[in-house]
């Protein structure tokens, strides 16, 4: 190979690009959108990694409450924080209350100043709200005068709801590391680090490859746009002497060039979407600009990836068509196209997952180069086999309507461009029917019940000891939209002082109260009942002996005795059954007492706990019951029950599905419209000539729609058989059943279809456009 022969010919592709007229610029730019879309998306994934460690360290540096059973001592740098987070609507909203208790008391990351008694510091997003005329019940909770904002600093994402609130006598609170600390300093000196899931981790692998795919699909496919005009210039440089093989190198010079303005207009769609990730929100996940910055090193390879790629996939493109000086060899009929070697792309990735079949979360970890290599073997075989599908299937094809021949005729004429613009979608949703099968099948693995009977109460509220409970109890009951309120004093008793050996619960109700929790012979104030039937309650049936002392509140860490508070068991106590279907949680056991049976000394140690039912079509009941929680508590946040919870970092790696499946299907629309439109613009002078001969408008639409729809079909079906293929083996690899999730392949090859369709519908204005007589006016 004569390098000199390769950057002369190259040199000249990028000369016939820009300085081939009207129809080289507009070649180029279309493909240099198509390109500057792909590679806009491939920056932003390169930014990912960076954005996630971003927030993290953000979180990392303002930590405050570290649930640690050490106390600082009081001195003049030291802080006091009490946790207040709450909830509006469906947004979390992270709030501290802050106490300084000397000159040199640590600031939180973001504040310049500490918010004096009731005043408050509040994220601009926070602000925004509050200002609004939706946040007319946020207000009356969060009550104060605004008189800063957090910076960038204190915040993990730009739409963070975040306040601090000024605050005095935290302290007598009790600092105890859960709900109200003593610090120093922010931030987390001694993070832990997450053990890693197998399983979690292949999930994150597998998402990446499914997200990623469709963009190199597209990027392949942007390089090729405006082919057959293409092809009909090169004939031109055959006639003034060119050889051929020479002639291929300057239509991959072409395609260079291209490739390269559409690295210019990738980083400018980068950065116009940097800029405008900060004004926007997705499944409650937001960022800073500032965090959305590529890693040098991928932001390097995509920059030489991309302008090789065209090169490559230019040459291979072709090398199976002849150009000659009088024209190009492609109006006759093509070579069949073979299939053994197409086979050969999927069945590859199947050997190299096969290995790991079976292998679960217990037998170590995968091999990340062999699930990488062997699902992006099995996507690519998307790409090979749909041209073979298309082509087999067009084939067959016979009579119909006038529209129906056309866009038959025309399929099988090019049968390859179809399924190139197809292939992106085809890619995606095999993707995604693989990765929705694989969560739907592990679901199950993050997901437990939390064994709250969500029909009998909605939620928990916690009343400090120092708050009398009836008078919270009626408070709650007056508040728009709850219909019950099961008010309970809980607490627990020990054999000992310190350290008991045996312990029992104690619930404090009235009758109606107790009859919640267990079934009772008879009730009236003043009884005492043990309930039997709880799991895993064994102190109770030893502890439960007439005239037996016993301690509220025993310390467990040997603490200073005459802190707790005895109590003997009292005679003529009766046994109760407890109930399975508790609304607190499971069977309670222990001793269920009513009121006037409990000594006052006694009843000081215990906290109270209510049980709330709401009404749920009263408008915003939940946050009018956390309004009514700030007037009891201002530290108190009602816990709204769920009857199933799921882990913090599977719902993560969803979310993040979710997010990048949005801007992977987004750029597949906007690349489909182009390709697109840019087969209307060479079908120009065809369209304009069937219109002259007194072709119908409404039959041109027509074939242009079946033109779509045909390859759409064969490559949604190849798509559903492949993703299904290769969900069934992921599923297979975590040890799982093989379960097929149909609501949701349904749903994804809906979304593909959806795509196309509006896609089709954006073009139809400019191929009525198109379809004009005049349109084979030429100079």
């Amino acid at each position: 190979m004569n390098v000199r022969h390769w950057s002369r010919d190259l040199a000249m592709g990028v000369r016939f690009a820009f300085a081939g007229g009207r129809e080289g610029w507009v070649r180029a730019l279309l493909t240099a959108v198509g390109v500057g879309l792909g590679v806009a998306l491939l920056l932003l994934t390169t930014a990912i990694p960076n954005a996630l460690a971003a927030r993290h360290d953000r979180e990392i540096a303002r930590t405050d409450i570290t649930y640690s059973d050490e106390v600082i001592p009081k001195a003049n740098d030291t802080l006091v924080v009490a946790n207040t987070d709450t909830t509006f609507r469906d947004k979390d909203i992270r709030g501290r209350e802050v106490e300084p208790e000397g000159t040199r008391a640590p600031l939180p990351p973001g504040v310049d100043k500490f918010p004096g008694l009731g005043e408050l510091v509040v994220s601009p997003a926070l602000k925004k709200l509050l200002e609004s005329d939706s946040g007319k019940l946020l207000r009356e909770r969060l009550s104060g005068r605004i008189v800063g904002t957090v910076g960038e600093r204190g915040l993990i994402g730009s739409a963070e709801l975040a306040f601090y609130r000024g605050a005095h006598g935290l302290a007598a609170e009790g600092i105890h590391g859960v709900r109200v600390a003593r610090i120093d300093r922010f931030g987390d000196v001694n993070p832990t680090a997450e053990k890693t899931d197998p399983v979690l981790i292949l999930l994150i692998l597998v998402v990446f490859v499914v997200l990623l795919m469709p963009v190199a699909v597209f990027i392949a496919a942007a390089v090729r746009f405006g082919g057959e005009r293409r092809d009909r210039r090169l004939a031109a440089l055959r006639l003034v002497g060119s050889d051929g093989r020479s002639t291929r190198r300057i239509a991959a010079g072409e395609a260079l060039a291209g490739a390269a303005l559409g690295l210019v207009f990738g980083a400018g769609f980068f950065m116009m979407g940097r800029q405008a990730a900060g004004a926007v929100e997705v499944f409650d996940i937001s960022v800073f600009p500032s965090y959305l910055n590529p890693s040098p090193a991928l932001a390097l390879l995509v920059g030489l990836a991309v302008p090789a790629a065209a090169v490559l996939v230019t040459l291979v493109a072709l090398r199976g068509v002849v150009i000659e000086p009088l024209g190009v060899v492609r109006a006759a009929k093509p070579a069949r196209r073979r299939l053994w070697w197409r086979l050969l792309l999927p069945l590859g990735g199947l050997a190299l997952l096969y290995p790991m079949i079976g292998k679960g979360r217990g037998d170590g970890d995968f091999n990340q180069y062999l699930v990488v290599g062997g699902v992006m073997l099995l996507l690519i075989g998307v790409t090979a086999l749909l041209p073979w599908i298309v082509e087999a299937v067009v084939g067959r094809l016979g009579g119909g309507g006038v529209a129906w021949q056309l866009a038959v005729r025309r399929l099988q004429l090019s049968s390859g461009s179809a399924a190139r613009m197809v292939n992106g979608i085809a890619v995606a949703v095999a993707g995604a029917i693989a990765l929705q099968m694989l969560f739907a099948g592990v679901e199950s693995d993050y997901t437990k019940a939390t064994g709250h009977d969500v029909s009998r109460a909605q939620l928990q509220v916690t009343v400090p000891k120092e708050i009398p409970l009836g008078r919270a109890t009626d408070k709650y009951r007056r508040t728009e939209g709850v219909r019950q309120v099961y008010a309970y004093s809980e607490g627990e008793v020990g054999d000992r002082r310190a350290a008991p050996e045996l312990n029992a619960q104690v619930t404090v109700g009235d009758c109606a109260a107790l009859r919640e929790v267990a079934v009772l012979p008879s009730c009236r104030d003043g009884d005492v009942f043990v309930a039997r039937g709880a799991e895993y309650d064994t102190g109770t049936p030893k502890l439960a002996k007439a005239g037996r002392t016993l301690y509220f509140d025993p310390s467990y860490k040997g603490g200073a005795k005459g802190a707790e508070i005895p109590w003997v068991v009292p005679s003529g106590m009766r046994d109760a059954q407890s109930r399975t279907d508790d609304p607190t949680w499971s069977a309670r056991g222990g001793f269920l007492i009513t009121p006037k049976a409990l000594p006052a000394a006694n009843a000081s140690a215990l906290s109270g706990q209510l049980y709330l039912k709401v009404d749920e079509t009263v408008p915003d009941v939940y946050d009018l019951i956390r309004n009514t929680a700030a007037t009891i508590d201002p530290l108190s946040e009602p816990m709204v029950w769920q009857s199933v919870e799921q882990t913090d970092r599977f719902t993560a790696i969803r979310t993040g599905l979710f997010v990048g499946a949005a801007c992977v299907l987004a750029l597949i629309g906007a690349s489909l419209l182009v390709s697109q439109l840019e087969q209307l613009r060479e079908r120009k002078k065809l369209l304009s000539a069937l219109v002259a001969f007194g072709t119908r408008r409404r039959t041109l639409s027509l074939s242009v729609l079946w033109q779509t729809a045909i390859p759409i079909a064969l490559g949604l079906l190849l798509a559903s058989a492949v993703g299904l293929t290769l969900g069934a083996v992921l599923l297979r690899m975590t040890d799982t059943t093989v379960r097929v999730d149909w609501p949701s392949v349904l749903s994804m090859t809906g979304v593909g279809a959806a795509v196309v369709l509006v896609v089709t519908l954006f073009s139809l204005p400019p191929l009525l456009r198109l379809m004009r007589p005049d349109g084979l006016r030429t100079e």
